[in-house]
């Protein structure tokens, strides 16, 4: 698709996305038929027991006309579920009283969100759209420096908020990048830590250590180094050349503070010119340099990789791959389509998130990954009932029922009892319609 092709007007006109995220999830209405998101704690049923699920729908392999997958086959199964994990997986039992009744719907692995900012967000407080913007990220930078001391207030409920917002749309776990700067100090991080243990049953999480404010632009890098020694996975970051104005100097510290605390590195990426080009260049000589951070090193947004030519694209994406960087794309559209199909081809890792659901960066978050999986799916002409399936990985974090040759490979006896169960028949069909989500089981607790 050329970026030409289509305005960000024309696709939302064309996709419908303007209403996505309206959909209701029953049984979680209160009385006057607002919606509601999904269980407290206190509220979760089956917290830490065993229990049984009947007429369970497993995919269990593809239909082929000639060599084209034309439809996916399924099964109804019972599926029991012990401390925590997927105990049996066997031929179904409708009659068992004692078992709990799917009632045919769809398991699939749980979501996971990738990239979100679970620390500074006005959801669960009144609505607020966002201000005009002034100065570029340094107008932002000062306008958080404005806001984040009263929003750190309630930063501990709303992050409760939203998790259940994400729980409701099938997500068990997030990717969350969390203010580190000189304006939160670490409070930031302490609060969403208090929202993450009183989710604990039912949610799991790994958390970024994120200068937003720059790591030297403002001095930030006694904070860093202080919570990269605190129960924290991934050292952030954030346009370097643009923020900090220099590209290795601060992709060095980052680098190395990962290193000398055994952490992993996810940077925001917004710079689409030369700077941000320069900037991917330069992170994969630093992960080539040191290679216990393959796998463990990930580039968000990476607009630029948007902007270059296609052969140029080939060639970082080839170096990308090689190097186990993984890019994490919240799908942009409109003017900026990425090459996540280029990306695929090289074997990048590829993951996405809501990013933001409503906050003073942006109000178009829905909660919802598997709306991110269908966005993909539309922007590529991922049609067929074989690209359709294979769309499901953006949402699972590349967890899928059957390999690309239909062979069931999820779920097996003694994998997480990390599950939605959605209205679809298939996997294509809940990535193609994005099919409400009826319950959510993480960790081996049903969450509603």
């Amino acid at each position: 698709m050329h970026k030409s092709e289509i305005s960000r007007k024309d696709f939302l006109k064309k996709s419908g996305l303007g209403f996505v995220g309206m959909a209701i999830v029953p049984g979680l209405l209160n009385a006057k038929g607002a919606s509601q998101p999904a269980a407290t704690e206190k509220e979760s049923r089956h917290l830490g027991k065993d229990f049984t699920l009947k007429n369970v729908r497993l995919e269990t392999g593809f239909e082929y006309e000639g060599d084209e997958v034309v439809h996916t086959k399924t099964g109804l199964f019972t599926v029991a579920i012990s401390n925590g994990k997927i105990k049996s997986i066997s031929a179904n039992t409708p009659n068992d009283a004692r078992a709990i009744d799917a009632k045919g719907l769809l398991m699939l692995p749980a979501f996971k969100d990738m990239h979100i900012h679970l620390d500074k967000t006005f959801y669960g407080g009144p609505w607020q759209a966002t201000r005009r913007r002034t100065g570029g990220v340094k107008g932002m930078i000062a306008l958080e420096q404005q806001i984040l001391p009263e929003m750190l207030k309630t930063s501990t409920e709303h992050a409760g908020k939203l998790i259940e917002l994400l729980q409701s749309k099938g997500s068990s776990f997030a990717r969350s990048h969390v203010n580190i700067e000189p304006t939160s100090k670490l409070h930031s991080l302490k609060n969403l830590q208090k929202a993450l243990e009183n989710k604990k049953n039912s949610f799991g999480a790994e958390l970024v250590a994120f200068p937003q404010h720059g790591v030297f632009y403002t001095d930030s890098v006694p904070y860093l180094k202080e919570a990269a020694q605190m129960d924290i996975d991934f050292i952030g970051g954030v346009d370097p050349y643009s923020i900090d104005g220099a590209i290795e100097k601060t992709i060095d510290f980052t680098v190395q503070l990962a290193l000398d605390n055994q952490k992993g590195i996810d940077i925001h990426l917004h710079e689409s010119g030369e700077s941000g080009l320069k900037t991917v260049e330069y992170l994969i000589k630093k992960v080539n340099e040191n290679p216990v951070l393959r796998k463990k090193t990930y580039i968000s947004h990476c607009f630029v990789l948007g902007k270059l030519e296609k052969q140029k694209q080939e060639e970082i994406a080839e170096q990308l791959g090689a190097a186990n960087i993984g890019i994490v794309s919240t799908i942009p559209f409109g003017g900026l389509i990425m090459p996540i199909p280029t990306l695929y081809k090289h074997n990048v890792t590829v993951l996405t998130g809501n990013d933001s659901i409503i906050d003073h960066w942006n109000t178009w978050g829905s909660g919802s990954v598997l709306q991110k999986a269908n966005l993909m799916a539309q922007l590529y002409g991922y049609s067929t009932e074989f690209l359709l399936s294979r769309s499901l990985k953006l949402a699972t974090a590349n967890v899928l029922p059957l390999d690309d040759k239909g062979v069931q490979q999820w779920p097996k006896v003694g994998d997480a009892a990390d599950v939605v169960l959605i209205e679809a028949s298939c996997s294509a069909e809940a990535v193609s319609r994005i099919s409400p989500v009826r319950s959510l089981i993480a960790k081996g607790n049903i969450v509603y």
